[in-house]
C-alpha cells in the first residue's frame, strides 16, 4: 500500500508543473502559423484574428507565414510543436482536402490537432482579366467550352482555395482548362490584372477591392446569396451552377496533446475575438463574416472537418489530382 501511494504521489507531482501552466497560461508570446504566403486571404483572415485575440489573452500572438505544398509544410510544422499551447495553426479547408490531394502527409488531419474552433467561411468568387471577351456567367462557360484549348486558369498552387474553387467549376461545367500553378494568390492575381492568365477563382477576402474598382471581371459568387458588399454580382446558382454553392472556412488548432484547459482558453479567446468589432467590420468589408459563437468549439471544427474530407474525397479522386 505503502508502495502504491508513493507511486501516486510522484505522479501527482509530475503532473503540477502542467496543472500549473494551464492555470496561468499565456505567460509568453503565442505563434499563430499561417500555411500560406503572407499577403493572402488565410493570412489576412489570421492578423485580424491574432490581433484580437491577443487582447483578450493578455498576450501577444504573432503571425508566421509558413507556406509550401499547399499548406502541408506548416501544418506539419505545428503538428510537430510541443503540446503547449505556444504554437497554434489557423488552416482553411486544405486541412481537409490535403487528405486526399497528398498521399504521403507527414501528419493524419483528423489526429494530429487539437480544436479550437471556427473563424469564418469565405465565398469564392469567379473572375476573369478586365478585357475577357464574355460578360455573365452563362456566356463564360460558352465561351470556355469553345476555346478550352486557349483559355488559362490561374491558381495559387495544389490545395489552394482558388485551385479547389477551379477544380470544382471545371467539374461542373465538364471542360477541362489549361492550369497556371502560382506560388500563392499575390503572383496569381497580379498577372490576371495584366492579362497574362485569363480566369481565376478566388476568396472575396481576396478579390472584393478589385471587383469594386472594375479591375477585373466578375461572374459569381460562391454564396447562396448575393452578398451586400457586391449586390451587382450574381450567384453560381442564378447562373446555372446550384452546385457551386460552397465557401472556404478556416479553424483554429494546436498540436496533438495539447492540454484541455488551454484549449477551453483559445477557444473562449476566439469567441471573444469573433465579436470583436474590429474584427466584424474588417471581415464584412472583405465581404464574409465571423463564425456564430456556437460554431467557435472544437465540436463544430471537428465535425466540420470530418464533414468535408468526406466531401472532397470523391471530387479528387474522380479528377485524379494528387501531390507526393
Amino acid at each position: 500500500m505503502k508502495k502504491l501511494l508513493a507511486t501516486l504521489s510522484i505522479a501527482a507531482l509530475a503532473l503540477l508543473p502542467q496543472v500549473a501552466g494551464a492555470q496561468t497560461y499565456p505567460e509568453r508570446t503565442i505563434t499563430m502559423v499561417v500555411p500560406f504566403s503572407a499577403g493572402g486571404p488565410t493570412d489576412t483572415v489570421a492578423r485580424l484574428v491574432a490581433e484580437a485575440m491577443s487582447r483578450e489573452l493578455g498576450q501577444q500572438i504573432i503571425v508566421e507565414n509558413v507556406g509550401g505544398a499547399g499548406g502541408t509544410v506548416g501544418a506539419a510544422r505545428v503538428a510537430q510543436a510541443a503540446p503547449d499551447g505556444y504554437t497554434l495553426l489557423l488552416h482553411h479547408i486544405g486541412m481537409a482536402t490535403s487528405a486526399t490531394l497528398y498521399r504521403k502527409l507527414p501528419y493524419n488531419p483528423l489526429e494530429s490537432f487539437e480544436y479550437a474552433g471556427l473563424v469564418t467561411e469565405v465565398p469564392m468568387t469567379i473572375i476573369a482579366r478586365p478585357d475577357f471577351p464574355a460578360d455573365d456567367l452563362q456566356g463564360l462557360i460558352a465561351y470556355l467550352k469553345e476555346h478550352k484549348d486557349d483559355v488559362t486558369y490561374a491558381n495559387a498552387g495544389i490545395g489552394a482555395a482558388s485551385h479547389l474553387c477551379g477544380m470544382l467549376f471545371m467539374s461542373e461545367i465538364e471542360t477541362q482548362l489549361t492550369t497556371v500553378p502560382y506560388q500563392g494568390t499575390g503572383p496569381a492575381m497580379t498577372d490576371l490584372l495584366g492579362g497574362q492568365v485569363d480566369v481565376m477563382c478566388d476568396q472575396t477576402t481576396n478579390t472584393t477591392s478589385q471587383i469594386q474598382a472594375g479591375a477585373v471581371k466578375a461572374y459569381a459568387v460562391t454564396s447562396p446569396e448575393r452578398l451586400e458588399q457586391l449586390p451587382d454580382l450574381p450567384t453560381a446558382a442564378e447562373g446555372g451552377l446550384a452546385s457551386m454553392q460552397f465557401g472556404i472556412w478556416h479553424g483554429l488548432y494546436a498540436p496533438k496533446g495539447t492540454d484541455p484547459a488551454i484549449m477551453e482558453r483559445l477557444s473562449q479567446a476566439l469567441k471573444v475575438a469573433l465579436k470583436d468589432k474590429n474584427v466584424v467590420e474588417r471581415f464584412a468589408a472583405l465581404a464574409t463574416k465571423p463564425e456564430p459563437e456556437e460554431n467557435a468549439t472544437p465540436q463544430a471544427l471537428k465535425a466540420k472537418l470530418e464533414s468535408e474530407i468526406a466531401r472532397w474525397k470523391p471530387l479528387i479522386e474522380a479528377a485524379g489530382v494528387y501531390a507526393d
